[in-house]
């Protein structure tokens, strides 16, 4: 894999000592140009993140993956300009490695099966003397509860680790940055798709800077196992690096599961059919390796990927709109051509963009970064909706059976032509407890339709929208509509409850669109 060489700022100087590994327990593994890395020889644990003077490792709870392996055995060799330390476990591979002259920590990890000691997770936990400058969403030292074990109340703010997500991440201080830094095929053996959002920082009496590779944070499909990275940790003189990262040396490396550039193929094809104005992304997923392009023009191309046949999602915004398959092979080239299967028909009136996602409608800006609880919040209502003098800005964009049931449409037809049989489709992106829509109108009540797939997992309240997408067609029968106000209801069906309402069955909104 060959990506633009990423600049280390501030941390190429001369060097201040010589490069190498040493020591067996602990592991002293040192850039030669000021970071010095030592490794706990009998579980893997980073100790200490020494950058001359300044100590970036919090001493009270190290840096490892998932919650520490308890064990392994660690091993270290150095070639030339790059040293490797190896952390082994029966199920784990582990590297930790260095490059002369430069302060980065280079990470990749073999996996073949999830480990007992938690979710797949690497964590920096880091001196918060040192790092003080953290995620403010994130920040939560001193919090009270709010939901969970992982939602508190900091200042009048809601604040919660799940409120920061970003390929580039990282803590700064006076002159320094730690930033963990994750480029495109980092994500190719983890799973949840091209719109997954998971944590990356958290602000405790440590700074908690993450890469999750497996996590069950809405999570839509199972773990995959292999090689995840390359990835790393970058120190620098606080200026966020380049989300570019030139990991073409860990070809020669040797590294369990790794599959180098002329292991890979590539996929170039055309799309059509996606409506104007949205963004348009290819995402490619198989049992092995998940990836994803943005397209451009009716064109996509996506290289790097690993032999293999992959099914081919065609997104509209985040909704998916087509599909296809494709072959990989390793030094080739492959075709493909994907067109939108969408069923958008003409609409008497609509609200919310069919896209997938929320945008667009009430606190849709907001919920990334807040608990719906949240007092900066507008308030969830119930809403009443009318249609022609309404924003799609009033619609609430999630809706829960004990916060803010019903959400109510107010439709007078502006012609005798609008009323009849009519169709209402509700598009949601997520569902929690079961949550599903069912409908009113005037006089007349829905069936229940069938609870969808369930997702064992909190999810608006979290800071995010992405679940399993649903389309809900409640056909309104000929002589319910009137050439009058017609009121339309939208209730959340479920079997499940909860005595806190923002946990009671809910489901986020996309579209809502009579036709």
């Amino acid at each position: 894999m060959k990506y633009s060489v990423l600049t280390l700022l501030g941390c190429a100087a001369p060097a201040l000592a010589a490069f190498g590994i040493t020591g067996s327990d602990p592991v002293l593994a040192d850039t030669g140009a000021g970071l010095v890395v030592t490794i706990d020889g009998s579980n893997g644990d980073i100790t200490s993140l020494k950058l001359d003077d300044t100590e970036l490792q919090d001493q009270s709870k190290y840096t490892h993956l998932s919650s520490g392996l308890g064990s392994a055995t660690v091993t270290s060799s150095v070639d030339g300009d790059v040293g490797i330390v190896t952390i082994s476990t029966d199920t784990i591979t582990h590297y930790y490695i260095i490059r002369s002259g430069e302060n980065t920590v280079y990470i990749g990890t073999h996996a073949s099966a999830e480990p007992e000691v938690g979710e797949l997770r690497f964590i920096a936990r880091l001196n918060k003397d040192s790092l003080p400058n953290g995620i403010a969403e994130s920040e939560v030292d001193g919090g009270s509860t709010v939901e969970g074990s992982d939602v508190f109340l900091v200042d009048g703010e809601t604040r919660s680790k799940f409120y920061s997500s970003d390929q580039v991440h990282g803590v700064t201080g006076s002159g320094v940055g730690a930033y963990i830094i994750v480029p495109g095929v980092g994500y190719e053996t983890s799973s949840g798709g091209p719109f997954f959002r998971d944590i990356d920082n958290q602000g405790t009496s440590q700074q908690e800077v993450y890469f999750y590779m497996n996590s069950n944070h809405e999570q839509t499909e199972s773990y995959r196992t292999g090689f995840f990275g390359p990835y790393a940790l970058a120190i620098t003189d606080g200026s966020a690096p380049s989300g570019d990262l030139d990991t073409s040396f860990f070809d020669d490396l040797d590294l369990e599961g790794y599959v180098g550039a002329s292991g890979r193929g590539s996929v170039s094809g055309s799309y059509s059919g996606v409506a104007d104005d949205f963004e348009v992304t290819i995402g490619f997923s198989n049992d092995d390796a998940q990836y994803w392009v943005s397209g451009s023009g009716g064109s996509f191309t996506r290289d790097s990927m690993k032999p293999g046949t992959y099914t081919a999602t065609l997104y509209q915004g985040e909704l998916e709109a087509g599909t296809g398959e494709v072959t990989i092979s390793a030094g080739g080239t492959a075709s493909l051509d994907l067109e939108s299967s969408l069923d958008l028909p003409e609409t008497i009136w609509s609200i919310g963009a069919v896209d997938g996602t929320p945008a667009g409608l009430l606190n849709a800006d907001l919920i990334e970064k807040m608990h719906p609880s949240d007092d900066r919040m507008a308030s969830w209502g119930p809403v009443t909706f009318t249609v022609g003098s309404s924003s799609d800005s009033e619609f609430p964009m999630a809706q829960w059976q004990s916060v803010n049931e019903p959400t109510t449409i107010s439709w007078t037809p502006s012609s005798s032509a609008d009323i009849g049989e009519r169709t209402l489709r509700i598009r949601t992106t997520s569902a929690f407890a079961s949550g599903r829509p069912s409908i009113t109108v005037n006089d007349w009540s829905s069936d229940t339709p069938e609870a969808p797939t369930k997702i064992d997992s909190r999810g608006v309240t979290r800071g995010t929208w992405r679940g399993l997408n649903q389309v809900y067609d409640f056909v309104i029968p000929e002589g319910t509509l009137t050439e009058g106000e017609n009121k339309i209801e939208i209730n959340i069906a479920s079997g499940s409850s909860s005595d806190d309402p923002y946990l009671s069955p809910n489901v986020v909104f996309d579209s809502v669109e009579l036709i």
